[in-house]
């Protein structure tokens, strides 16, 4: 580890007493706000810190155990000191390959929840039906997390399938695990109603934007215009009778959003009005990454919605990330939400990434399979 690091590191410590020293404060513990504020920022650094004494103490014994074995005579001895020599080794190494990751700019978006939009594509029926697969996939993996999902809108097809569904995550960290789901999902198989036994190729469109908070995007009431109607499709009584739905378009952008969900029209304007923060909160995220050419170097993929980054094969139960080159033969489990060994990979590729931009780390590429191991 370089110098400029270990200051840097040494910085961090002496701002973490500080944090502490502040929560301890019985004027800040009066005061919630500023309480949660260090505390948030103890949470972050704390881990780093954590690493950075590991570190110093593991080079303490290092220095320790090789002076040890420079002067002993017995044999015996100084074989065990070689080994503890080595162990130490390992763990310097280890800690030495992570710190510097944990060193990068934190994303403030990792922290937020994510709205996350479906849609069917080529492959008419069949393709409905893997959007339908996708979803519970996502529904699983954010069980699996003590994550919450809330559908906003839903567009099913007749023997199961979803056209396009739109839903909320809500969570710990839920963004830096699915950010990098964006894409085109390709799905190989044997459509139920195929008789010959041919495998058709279908694919789904995956989209998944960071919640956007009010005080993100400023939306001027007279720039929209809203719609109510009807709903549609199974509800209950009220389904056709009330004009619970709602429809609201953004006029400078044409973005229209709609949620039909909930049976309240104020709820219902709710979701739509969060769905339609996160979509002009992407717009702008995709601005200001455009006017940022090496910070799009350390991005996973182009980002673009129509490049294929997944196929699902289910004659061989196959999954392969074709980002990250990562193939995986158990596509049931994963398919029931055991996504945890993509998603390791997908975010040591990235970080992995962002390292050699800067000019340290090992390529993208074997991070990403050291991650998946």
């Amino acid at each position: 580890m370089d110098a400029i690091s270990f200051e840097k590191l040494k910085e961090i410590e002496a701002r973490l007493v500080e944090v502490e020293a502040g929560m301890s404060d019985p004027a800040v513990a009066q005061d919630p706000a500023a309480y949660q504020k260090l505390a948030r920022e103890a949470k972050e650094i704390g881990p780093i810190v954590d690493r950075y004494r590991a570190y110093k103490a593991v080079l303490q014994e290092l220095t320790k155990v090789e002076e040890m074995a420079r002067v002993e005579t017995d044999p015996e001895l100084r074989e065990m000191a070689q080994e503890e020599i080595h162990a130490l080794q390992q763990k310097r190494d280890g800690l030495d390959a992570e710190i510097p990751i944990l060193l990068l700019p934190h994303d403030p978006n990792d922290e937020r929840n994510v709205l996350l939009e479906i849609r069917a594509g080529t492959g008419g029926e069949e393709a409905a039906l893997f959007a339908a697969d996708i979803f519970r996939m996502y529904q699983r993996f954010a069980e699996r997390n003590g994550w919450k999902v809330d559908v906003v809108s839903v567009n099913q097809t007749g023997p199961g399938g979803i056209k396009e569904l739109i839903a909320m995550i809500e969570g710990d960290r839920v963004y830096s695990k699915l950010r990098y789901e964006s894409g085109v999902h390709r799905v190989q198989r044997v459509p139920e109603t195929e008789a010959s036994g041919r495998i058709h190729t279908s694919a789904v469109t995956v989209a998944v934007l960071p919640e956007a908070e009010e005080v993100d995007i400023k939306i001027d009431p007279k720039e929209l215009r809203i719609d109510t109607f009807c709903s549609s499709g199974p509800g209950g009584q009220s389904v056709n009778t009330t004009y619970s739905a709602v429809r609201i378009t953004h006029v400078p952008t044409n973005t229209v959003v709609s949620c039909q969900d909930e049976k309240s029209q104020i709820k219902n304007r709710e979701k739509a009005m969060k769905v339609l923060r996160s979509r002009l909160y992407e717009v702008a995220l995709a601005e200001q990454q455009k006017a940022i050419a090496s910070d799009r170097k350390s991005q996973v993929g182009s980002g673009d919605r129509s490049e294929k980054i997944r196929t699902y094969n289910f004659q061989q139960t196959r999954v392969t990330d074709h980002r990250i080159g990562l193939t995986l033969h158990r596509l049931p489990a994963i398919l029931d939400g055991d996504l945890d060994e993509i998603v390791a990979g997908l975010i040591a590729h990235h970080q992995a990434a962002r390292l050699q931009a800067s000019g340290a780390g090992p390529s993208p590429a074997s991070a990403a399979r050291a991650a998946a191991r």
